[in-house]
């Protein structure tokens, strides 16, 4: 014990050490000889400890630091025990007449589209906020920040850089509107959160919930919460049973919650008649009496942490009609009784299977936040039963 409370103290130096409040800071990157120490001295030590063991040191919290390193997704369906169900025939993939679910569902796994299910089918290293082509667009078209690209947005993106007004886009026009400004390829980078903002956000779980969730394979919590409406109470244990149960936790000022929103959007109007889809309200990420975040201002969103539950309620309404979803949406208590236990915050995903047992955990938002491997799971859940010989299923 001792060891760990050395360990424990010894980054609290560098916060003392450290550059003077207000002081702009580089980003820094966490020591790995300290990670490997408490790794080695408390493996079973807290997550939040990573996390703020990781700010202390200066880091801005990237997708490799604090509790992201340990805190991934808990799968219950991966590529080992898919290839052991339906590779009949051991040639290390599963074609469609060996899959034994609908073409629809095997079109969803199938996620490279080479007609088979392979080991690169079930990988999802690559965190939920690592840029890519798709991922520059859209964040560049999804004008108001509410996680769907509409047609209206796309015309608008195409007056906006339609350089000579004819109705195109041509190769340099899009090569234009992609082009990085010169200072961001010359200045120095500006510091982020001060570590007195981050550490406040830590335990004020606006980073993350400090507890860290039930596990793949346990029961999972039961709970009660009202709908955002407040029209009626709805109760995790009486959902259990008919149908998986989806249980979505996010908040409206979490950015990359937002831009996520279509994504779960689209997989509810998938599977709404196999699963059941429901959304947890929790404690804000970005308040603006918090860890405040620019990007929020551009589209509008910028409150302060809630401190009463109506004040919720209120947010959460907000943040329903903006991202319009369409399953319900309930609303934690102000004290946090249900993102607390599931480590809901700031987002995260789960599936609960007909035994009330998580079968699937996402790993912590937002860089773990990934609703195409939820849906994989869900698939292969839902295909555990034996398939259905009705040909309207093919």
């Amino acid at each position: 014990m001792t060891t760990r409370i050395c360990l424990f103290l010894a980054p609290c130096m560098l916060l003392i050490s450290g550059p003077v409040r207000g002081q702009e800071t580089k980003p820094a990157t966490p020591d790995p000889s300290l990670s490997k120490a408490l790794d080695e001295a408390w493996p079973e030590r807290p997550e939040w400890l990573d996390m703020y063991t990781d700010i202390l040191q200066g880091s801005q919290l990237g997708p490799n630091d604090g509790w992201f390193r340990r805190a991934l997704a808990q799968v219950g369906f991966d590529w080992a025990s898919t290839k052991t169900r339906y590779d009949r025939d051991n040639d290390g993939k599963v074609t469609r007449g060996e899959f034994s679910g609908s073409d629809a569902d095997f079109a969803r796994l199938d996620r490279d589209h080479d007609k088979a299910l392979t080991e690169a089918d079930f990988d999802f290293s690559a965190n939920a906020l690592a840029p890519s082509p798709g991922a520059s667009l859209f964040y560049r078209v999804d004008r108001d920040g509410n996680g769907k690209v509409t047609r209206e947005e796309l015309d608008a993106f195409l007056k906006q850089n339609d350089s000579g007004g004819l109705g195109y886009l041509s190769l340099s026009d899009l090569q234009e509107a992609f082009r990085p400004p010169p200072s961001t390829l010359s200045a120095p980078r500006p510091g982020g959160p001060s570590k007195d903002v981050l550490v406040r956000a830590l335990f004020r779980q606006e980073l993350g919930s400090l507890q860290a969730g039930p596990k793949l394979g346990e029961k999972a919590p039961d709970f009660t919460l009202k709908t955002n409406d407040g029209k009626r109470e709805v109760t995790l244990s009486k959902l259990v049973g008919p149908k998986p149960v989806v249980l979505v936790f996010g908040n409206f000022t979490c950015g990359p919650f937002r831009s996520q929103a279509g994504n779960v959007e689209k997989l509810y109007s998938l599977y709404r008649d196999r699963a059941t889809f429901v959304m947890v309200y929790v404690r804000e990420a970005h308040p603006k009496d918090g860890w405040h975040m620019d990007s929020n201002d551009r589209v509008g969103v910028s409150l302060a942490q809630p401190r009463t539950y109506d004040e919720r309620v209120s947010v959460a309404q907000t943040c329903g009609a903006k991202l319009a979803l369409s399953f319900p949406m309930l609303v934690d208590t102000i004290d946090d009784t249900v993102g607390g236990p599931y480590s809901g915050m700031p987002s995260r995903l789960y599936l609960i299977d007909g035994a009330g047992k998580v079968a699937y955990k996402s790993g912590r938002g937002p860089f773990g936040f990934k609703p195409a491997q939820l849906e994989q799971s869900l698939i292969l859940l839902l295909n555990q039963k034996p398939a259905p010989t009705n040909s309207a299923q093919k």
